[in-house]
């Protein structure tokens, strides 16, 4: 866990793709697409239906290592917004026991959008809305590029591509500028979009910065626009 200052806060930057607010005692993911996976089943495209259950994992790991009592998903939390009502049962049950055990909020983004017109249906707990803004930090899921505000989002999936040691390395990172913070894809069946995508670029701006989180450090990478 690497604490870094943004927007006048202390946040930490995790190796698992998640961001922690230690003041806050809030753990902040992106871009969990459960069952992904099953949408694209039902179109025809087969597979393995065992997405939802690994991101499960990897929430449940960092809930009990950080010890955190609320939980902010950025949007795209669902694949599409009849993705709850398609967990399967074991998912669902873990689900739910995440949600009342955490002050839970879904931001809704552009694959979720109606979860926030479904108000009268139980998305397994937590509230829904639409972005937030909590102690001078935004949370939305896609950066708006005129916010002048400390922002936080998902959204773009963005991952570090670099040559190492005469190989192609790819890692999910964090794209960082004075008021924009872009968090990688938490889910476990998502791709990345390079940190020098024109789209990237257009909504952080100029002069940005690719972290790559270890356990001990954080790595620093400039971003060619």
């Amino acid at each position: 866990m690497v604490p870094f200052s943004f927007g006048g806060h202390e946040l930490c930057a995790l190796p698992q793709a998640a961001l922690y607010w230690p003041a806050r005692r809030a753990l902040i993911v992106a871009d969990l697409h459960f069952e992904k996976a099953s949408w694209f089943a039902r179109g025809g495209q087969m597979l393995p239906p065992y997405d939802s259950l690994a991101t499960l994992d990897a929430l449940e790991a960092l809930v009990a290592g950080t010890q955190a009592r609320e939980l902010w998903c950025l949007g795209d939390s669902f694949h599409d917004s009849e993705g709850c009502g398609r967990l399967p049962e074991a998912a669902r049950t873990r689900l739910r026991a995440l949600t009342d055990a955490l002050d839970w909020v879904w931001v809704t983004g552009n694959h979720d959008a109606a979860l926030a017109e479904q108000a009268a249906i139980d998305h397994c707990g937590g509230r829904v809305v639409i972005e937030a803004e909590v102690d001078g930090l935004v949370l939305r899921h896609e950066a708006e590029p005129g916010e002048m505000r400390p922002e936080l989002s998902g959204h773009f999936h963005p991952k570090l591509r670099i040559r190492a040691r005469g190989r192609q390395v790819a890692r999910r990172c964090f794209v960082a500028s004075g008021t924009k913070l872009i968090l990688p894809a938490f889910g476990a069946l998502t791709g990345g979009l390079d940190v020098g995508h024109p789209e990237i670029i257009r909504a952080v701006g100029r002069g940005a910065q690719a972290l790559v989180a270890l356990d001990d450090r954080l790595l620093r990478f400039p971003i060619a626009a």
